[in-house]
């Protein structure tokens, strides 16, 4: 063979080589990629877990004192990031549900209280719409247009008929979403439920274990392709019901810590000075409420432990956070959220801050913590970021993605949060705006106008009234407030046939 055909032939076999070795470089950058947790190109799974009135002090992550056990939720907190300012867009439980939903204020929509909650007081409240809009983009809505598998199980509460429920919205698969915003009917936390959503289990079976395992079984079901399982728990909304054997556990807990001749209510005014004191729980001793927070800590565990069976821990995004603070001012007050102020229905921070954590593998660090203020309307944009769905650019988002925090960052590029709620709550709080910016809370009242000013590092429970001594900053963070307003097109109380007006802005 003449020495030119070596020469070509071993040129050709140089670079079949190097085409070679090539095409193995990239596709083991293709497989280090596909597996490594966020790779931009591939979907994540993700698990949203809401707590329907689960106070910020109610889980050991945020209180290491609680009464009350939450393992699995603490072991969520160590192997994610946990938000020690997080709150709800909200008091009240439906205007929250539908800020996740959409990354919206709801005074948008006049969402502004739960559906569809209609307390008078002084004044007449604002008008108030009971049903998430269909023109919405859910977070469901955008993520099956990803590819995505929905599932939905758990409390609804976001309009009053079928079509506006779960499978309306976005979600494949609903186990138990209907207009109820708790199982108020037929057994109540025990099967029969009575629930137009959910078919009974065996006679005393446990709704909160019932929901987990629906979750479990869509998770196994869809395991092989992108999926969104949102576990909205019932609990631990009154009615107070739980297992028998737990509630027992706590009883004989609570006589161990000699709580049981403890002072439980305490006497501090939740209102601005009124003839008639509110009182607040100041201990955590409910038995009954104990044993509905380790049941739903025990299904959250069950939805975890699947997630690693499968594999597919290092896949999956999981959130987990409450609609509202822990209910410590009426209906039995079951829970105490101090040093936090007020509880569920309050602008205080008892009734707004939030358990408030994401697991991001790849993306946060484990049992990291950050103290940048962030509210429910961001987990929108964070999870579509995150897990690679496509926003629409016609969808009005007031939120901001989290993912520089997850990663570390100290700020969020935001400069305040807003509250709005122009209603009398059934747990007696007042109708009221509220912003905070940085440290700073501005409280306003919608009866009369009046505004009280918090600094939050120094007095996390509001107990101090500093307005008089920062008038520059009342000034500033009102008209921030008031801007505000317009931008969301909020609506204010109204008057009663007696002629009395309320306050109103620039009145």
């Amino acid at each position: 063979m003449p020495a030119w055909i070596h020469f070509y032939l071993y040129q050709l076999a140089v670079v079949m080589s190097c085409v070679l070795l090539a095409v193995v470089f990239f596709t083991l950058v293709s497989v280090v990629a596909g597996n490594s947790a966020f790779a931009q190109s591939e979907h994540r799974n993700v698990v949203f877990v809401l707590v329907d009135d689960l106070g910020y002090m109610d889980i050991g992550a945020n209180n290491p004192a609680t009464f009350y056990e939450t393992p699995n939720i603490d072991r969520l907190a160590s192997t994610g990031m946990r938000f020690t300012n997080g709150y709800a867009a909200n008091p009240v439980c439906s205007p929250t549900r539908y800020s996740i939903l959409t990354g919206k204020y709801p005074s948008r929509v006049d969402a502004t209280n739960f559906f569809a909650g209609k307390r008078g007081g002084r004044f007449l409240p604002a008008p108030l719409k009971d049903r998430m809009p269909l023109e919405e983009v859910t977070l469901a809505e955008m993520m099956r247009a990803s590819g995505y598998a929905t599932f939905f199980a758990g409390k609804w509460h976001l309009g009053p008929t079928e079509e506006f429920w779960p499978k309306q919205q976005g979600f494949d698969f609903n186990a138990g979403g209907h207009r109820a915003g708790g199982p108020f009917k037929a057994g109540k936390y025990f099967s029969p439920y009575g629930n137009p959503r959910l078919q009974d289990g065996p006679e005393g079976e446990h709704l909160t274990a019932r929901l987990a395992d629906e979750t479990v079984k869509f998770i196994r079901d869809h395991q092989k392709q992108p999926f969104l399982a949102y576990l909205s728990f019932y609990s631990v909304h009154t009615p107070l019901m739980a297992p028998r054997e737990l509630v027992e556990k706590y009883q004989d807990k609570a006589e161990r810590l000699g709580l049981n001749a403890a002072k439980i209510f305490g006497d501090e005014e939740q209102v601005w000075p009124d003839a008639k004191p509110r009182q607040v729980r100041i201990l955590q001793t409910h038995a009954t409420y104990a044993a509905m927070i380790e049941s739903m800590d025990m299904a959250v565990g069950r939805v975890l432990q699947t997630l690693d069976d499968l594999g597919l821990a290092d896949n999956t995004i999981v959130c987990l956070t409450s609609d509202n603070g822990g209910l410590s001012t009426s209906e039995g007050s079951p829970t105490s959220n101090l040093p936090l102020r007020g509880g569920k229905g309050w602008l205080y921070e008892g009734g707004i801050r939030e358990a408030f954590m994401i697991r991001a593998p790849g993306v946060t660090e484990p049992g990291s913590t950050c103290d940048s203020p962030v509210m429910s309307i961001d987990f929108y944009p964070t999870l579509a970021e995150l897990s690679g769905a496509e926003t629409r650019s016609d969808h009005t988002v007031d939120g901001v993605s989290l993912v520089p925090l997850l990663r570390g960052g100290k700020s969020s590029g935001r400069s305040s949060l807003f509250w709005h709620y122009p209603h009398y709550s059934n747990q007696g709080g007042f109708p009221g705006g509220a912003i905070r910016t940085s440290h700073w809370k501005l409280i306003e009242r919608y009866e009369d106008g009046r505004r009280h000013l918090y600094h939050l590092e120094q007095d996390v429970g509001e107990t101090t009234d500093v307005a008089g001594k920062h008038p520059e900053i009342v000034q500033q963070m009102t008209a921030d407030l008031h801007s505000w307003y317009d931008a969301v097109d909020a609506k204010f109380l109204q008057p009663k046939p007696s002629g009395l007006q309320p306050w109103f802005p620039g009145r």
